[in-house]
């Protein structure tokens, strides 16, 4: 047998590009984090890209949808209510997570005011003066679970860890290399990050997630980061994925720069 025939037998196989469902796209939409203005601009961009849109579409949240920003409780308001122009899959962000510990558990506002619980009492009416000083978290605790609408609170509570799509894993976080990821613990799914980041090897399926913001989506091998820092930056972004193709959709982006994306 002539060696490159032998070469070419032994050859490693090239792995086939990741993939969703057949006539399927998702729209995956980073971390939020209370700017219902880019959400609101990024609908509309979703919106018209449906045009071509195949037989089933589904838009996945990775989290964050609260603080930081200036109207957590509009951006609330809008997905509790389901109103958006696709189905909708809502993930849970470590913010959510402890605005969730908060309702039960006032002392958390110690940590929650210094990474943006008070943008987020604030957007509900809740008087923040004391909290500014770390005062008053008791009634501040009051003061939101009074004026908290019930769907709020159920749909926080529902929020899911995960969402296994195709060859892709959705989280807001990451996971944590060399465990399974139908055992990643709620924590991981919630807080990693540097483990995560810098690990270079499979996962197994291409790990879609936010939580670590970058200047531009971050395309990896084994994971794609779709947190622009929206709340910080007015960019917020959407990855599109259907069948082994993927591409973006941002908020104060000109359609040119974004198949730089």
């Amino acid at each position: 047998m002539p060696i490159s025939r032998i070469a070419g037998f032994f050859a490693k196989k090239e792995a086939a590009p990741p993939r969703v469902p057949e006539n399927a796209r998702l729209y995956v939409i980073g971390d939020v984090h209370g700017r219902l203005d880019l959400l609101h601009d990024l609908e509309l961009r979703i919106e018209a890209d449906l045009a071509t849109a195949p037989e089933r579409v589904l838009t996945i949240f990775v989290g964050d949808y609260v603080d930081r920003g200036g109207d957590s409780a509009g951006v609330l308001d809008r997905l509790s209510a389901g109103e958006f122009c696709t189905d909708i899959a809502c993930l849970r962000g470590n913010h959510e997570e402890v605005m969730l510990q908060f309702l039960s558990d006032e002392s958390v506002l110690d940590s929650w005011r210094k990474f943006g619980g008070l943008e987020t009492l604030h957007s509900y009416g809740v008087n923040v003066a004391d909290v500014m000083r770390g005062a008053g978290y008791d009634r501040a605790q009051v003061d939101l679970l009074r004026v908290l609408p019930t769907r709020h609170r159920e749909f926080l509570e529902k929020t899911r860890l995960s969402l296994t799509v195709g060859d892709y894993f959705f989280c807001h976080a990451g996971v944590r290399p060399g465990v399974p990821l139908e055992n990643q613990s709620p924590h991981d799914l919630l807080w990693i990050r540097e483990e995560f980041i810098r690990n270079e090897a499979s996962f197994g399926k291409v790990v879609v997630h936010g939580h670590t913001p970058t200047a531009a989506p971050e395309v990896k091998s084994n994971r794609i980061n779709v947190d622009t820092g929206a709340y910080a930056s007015s960019i917020l972004t959407a990855l599109v994925l259907e069948g082994d193709a993927k591409r973006f959709l941002a908020t104060g982006v000109r359609r040119a720069d974004l198949s730089r994306m």
